[in-house]
């Protein structure tokens, strides 16, 4: 029996050595060493969002035994932040990581892609983009620019911003220099607002010297990091012009097509799971920011009722503009429209209803 045990596993280990001998060069073959490099549209002080395009590429290395290599880089390091989509059209770099309404001025349909004013929350927008037809709207744009985007990251909705006076009043906002990026400031240029589209490194500075009357970015968490509590007392809420802002991978076409599929899937995997991590990040780290800065100081105040209206009326306008002039903007909006009127039923009656009856046991104690 002991012999037999022997030969037998004789057997097995010369046959693992063949195939150990085979397989190496299959492996090699099917896992191709590839580099690429992503830039950041943001600064690595950020450690959720630029955090977030360091986590893709980690993945993506420890899924190909670091064999598919993505190095990132954060805005500036290589091109200024709002120029990263530019750069992967061109070809200059592989990838970047950005949200897609900083080039609206490119094609306004990119604005879908991270979420227009009074559009979906995080998880309606993440629903949109891969069940309501979302990926295939905005990619079709995303082509004109020799891309394809993945949606890896989301805010979850945003605060309102940062003000030096109360905003009380439509009539306060006429005139405010308001830093503001995507198409939430087209919709307050009509209200009254002189937007300015500043990359994010660039916001304190221009804060501080007074170039800028007001700042809105992202949250409590990456908002405290930045300082903007220290040249702003007032803290409005909320972004009604971004309900649930979704960053993505955008990666140059020529570039994707050259993958091996295999490569393909674990980039879309990775992506998807990033888009996860960013958001319970957020999710963690804002409520204990918010407390820290209302602490030390911030006031918060919520817009008025008609500054949300009129906001509401003038996004309803602008886009009907839109949609009038560019057939795609149109599909998207259409495709939006419909997709919430269907799912706020649901919410309405399901997670609305849910939260409401959390808030007031909470606030029971």
């Amino acid at each position: 029996m002991r012999r037999r045990e022997v030969l037998l596993s004789g057997m097995g280990a010369g046959t693992a050595l063949a195939a150990g001998t085979l397989a190496k060069p299959a492996i090699a073959q099917s896992m191709p060493e590839i580099k690429w490099r992503m830039t950041s549209s943001f600064p690595k002080s950020l450690d959720t969002i630029f955090g977030t395009a360091q986590h893709l590429a980690k993945l993506v290395a420890a899924a190909t035994d670091n064999r598919f290599q993505i190095q990132t880089f954060a805005a500036g390091e290589i091109v200024p932040g709002l120029q990263a989509l530019d750069a992967v059209s061109s070809g200059a770099l592989e990838c970047c990581h950005t949200p897609t309404y900083f080039y609206g001025g490119k094609d306004p349909v990119l604005g879908f892609g991270t979420g227009m004013p009074f559009g979906p929350n995080a998880r309606l927008q993440h629903a949109w983009w891969h069940n309501g037809g979302g990926a295939e709207i905005v990619n079709e744009s995303l082509a004109k620019f020799n891309t394809i985007g993945f949606a890896a990251g989301n805010s979850g909705t945003q605060m309102g911003g940062w003000f030096r006076k109360e905003i009380n009043t439509l009539d306060d906002l006429k005139g405010l220099k308001f830093r503001i990026g995507g198409t939430g400031g087209q919709i307050l240029a009509r209200m009254g607002v002189v937007p300015q589209q500043i990359a994010p490194a660039d916001i304190y500075p221009a804060l501080e010297k007074g170039t800028i009357d007001a700042i809105e970015f992202v949250g409590p968490y990456d908002d405290e990091k930045l300082g903007f509590s220290k040249v702003a007392k007032y803290y409005y809420y909320p972004g009604f012009w971004e309900g649930g802002a979704m960053l993505h991978l955008v990666v140059n076409l020529e570039q994707w097509n050259r993958l091996p599929k295999h490569y393909q899937a674990i980039i879309r995997q990775a992506s998807e799971a990033a888009n996860t991590w960013m958001l319970a990040k957020y999710d963690t780290v804002n409520a204990p920011a918010l407390k820290r800065l209302v602490g030390r100081g911030t006031e918060l105040r919520p817009f008025s009722a008609a500054i949300i209206d009129t906001g509401y009326e003038t996004s309803k306008t602008y886009y009907a503009e839109i949609a009038a002039q560019n057939p795609l903007f149109k599909k998207a909006l259409d495709s939006v429209n419909a997709y919430l009127g269907d799912q706020y039923l649901w919410w309405q009656v399901g997670e609305y209803s849910y939260d409401s009856m959390m808030i007031r046991t909470r606030l029971r104690g």
